[in-house]
């Protein structure tokens, strides 16, 4: 990183922006200079979006100055502002599943004139796919693409516009392996060299501090301060975020009381992705799952819920054997799963907080054959109240909610239908530093009352400060299994790059 005294090619200063009954954003500043990596921080709920949806012409209505390339803009929709170079890649993919790489990143630029050639776009694809060393193939439908490969295109078609001076990215790297962030982060400086400007915003603090030359700290929709990475740290940024300071020290020795009854027991589990897994959970326990991107943890526990079926294998609860061939299968046994793609699996998030919250639970809800919707809106504000959900109300769209605030509604949908086994995958992807601590002191709770969770997480910091215990995989296998007091990042990555051979 260098320090960047260039000119100011974005600026905006004193914005102003209400939704009814809310104030998002309270005289709000921003500036970004020539040919730096600008991050912008902040919990979720504190605005981050909002000033970048005002950047880029998605909201057109606000108060305040906005100046770019030295000139006073207001871009009233996504075309205009790309048209004067500023470019986005959102934290939730904006692509079409059903359309191929090349038709995905050149839609609606297909030709210069009366006639589309798939030849010339997937030549032109391709020149991009191999910029950003993707590999796949242009003709690949984006729906057969891993979240990782899909997050990729989409950054190679932000920066296919030819006058991109401006490239936002919005978490891009959550779904990204640690080989494909670290080709993310150089592509990044590369852009940086040939003068891009890029503004990055990450929940994660320590890439951050890796990449970033300037950092700015948003809270409650107000601006908090802008600092220079380089004179700055971890825990200086975080005091900024959230006013206070947060911990997240290695769990030293498991909280597990000795003696405590097996509740799950997953015996030579089996499919195409998981080779003979098998495993115990104990009650008030909260068992990690760590290993790289494709070690099949997620497949492992979409066997357990029913969401995929398996070739073999056992799978146990408090000592019964439980034929799980689909999902209400496993809420009949109790055992409830958090998608680590909200959005997709856990939440209609055209339907509000209310029928989200109690959507598994309408056969405790209903008499006579008519939903007590009185008893539905009293459930939800318990939950609501408990979990500190941020919402002007139960009626609130769950897609109106930050990503913090959906995480805890598809939480609470399953403390309220009471199931004693909690799968988190993934549970705090995309998730600022204060809403995390919230989920983690969650976590904490239910397993001191007696629930036990699976948590399968890529973040060895979250790994090592939750767990009482850890299993590791790689490549479908279970390579190894260790108590918290002896696990760290050496020998969890040791486990979790164990080739196959050395099992034999």
């Amino acid at each position: 990183m260098t320090g960047h005294d260039g000119k100011v090619i974005l600026e905006m200063k004193n914005i102003d922006k209400y939704f009814p009954g809310v104030h998002a954003l309270d005289h709000c500043q921003f500036s970004l200079k020539e040919g730096e990596i600008h991050a912008l921080i902040g919990e979720n709920g504190a605005g981050k979006s909002t000033l970048v949806k005002i950047m880029t012409g998605i909201y057109e209505s606000y108060d305040g100055e906005y100046l770019f390339d030295g000139k006073p803009v207001h871009f009233r929709s996504i075309r205009e502002a790309q048209h004067a170079g500023i470019s986005i890649v959102h934290q939730e993919l904006n692509m079409m599943n059903d359309l191929t790489v090349a038709q995905n990143i050149f839609i609606g630029r297909e030709s210069d004139g009366f006639f589309c050639s798939d030849k010339v776009i997937n030549e032109k694809a391709q020149a991009l796919i191999d910029d950003f060393d993707i590999h796949v193939s242009p003709k690949d439908l984006l729906k057969t693409l891993s979240v990782g490969k899909a997050q990729m295109v989409e950054i190679a078609r932000a920066m296919s516009f030819q006058n991109t001076k401006v490239l936002i990215l919005d978490e891009p790297t959550a779904a990204l392996s640690e080989a494909e962030a670290e080709d993310l982060f150089e592509k990044m400086n590369s852009l940086r060299s040939k003068g891009v400007s890029i503004i990055f915003i990450s929940h994660r603090l320590g890439e951050i501090m890796r990449v970033a030359d300037r950092v700015t700290v948003m809270r409650d929709g107000a601006y908090i301060d802008t600092l220079n990475v380089s004179e700055c740290s971890v825990n200086d940024i975080i005091r900024l975020m959230v006013g206070r300071e947060i911990l997240e020290e290695p769990k030293q020795k498991s909280n597990v009381k000795p003696g405590s009854p097996v509740v799950l027991e997953v015996r030579h589990l089996r499919s195409s992705k998981v080779k003979d897994v098998s495993f115990q959970l104990h009650k008030g326990e909260i068992l990690g799952f760590a290993g790289l991107v494709g070690a099949g943890r997620t497949e492992t526990m979409r066997l357990i819920c029913g969401a995929d079926p398996r070739d073999g294998g056992e799978i146990l609860v408090n000592g019964k054997e439980c034929r799980i061939r689909h999902g209400r299968d496993a809420i009949r046994c109790g055992i409830g799963y958090l998608s680590e793609d909200r959005k997709r699996y856990g939440l209609i998030l055209g339907l509000s907080i209310t029928d989200n919250t109690v959507l598994p639970s309408y056969d405790k809800l209903t008499k006579g054959g008519f939903v007590q919707e009185k008893k539905c809106a009293d459930e939800t504000r318990t939950y609501i109240d408990k979990m500190r959900t941020k919402t002007p109300t139960i009626r609130q769209m769950v897609k109106n909610l930050s990503g913090g605030n959906q995480q805890k509604v598809v939480i609470a949908k399953w403390l309220l239908r009471n199931v004693d086994i909690l799968i988190f995958d993934e549970p705090t992807r995309g998730i600022d530093v204060g809403a995390r601590a919230e989920i983690y002191n969650l976590m904490d709770e239910l397993v001191a009352e007696g629930k036990s969770i699976i948590m399968v997480s890529s973040d060895m910091t979250e790994v090592l400060r939750m767990s009482d215990r850890v299993v590791v995989m790689c490549e479908g296998r279970k390579t190894g299994e260790l108590d918290i007091a002896k696990a760290d990042q050496e020998s969890i990555m040791t486990l979790a790059t164990k080739p196959e051979s050395e099992d034999k």
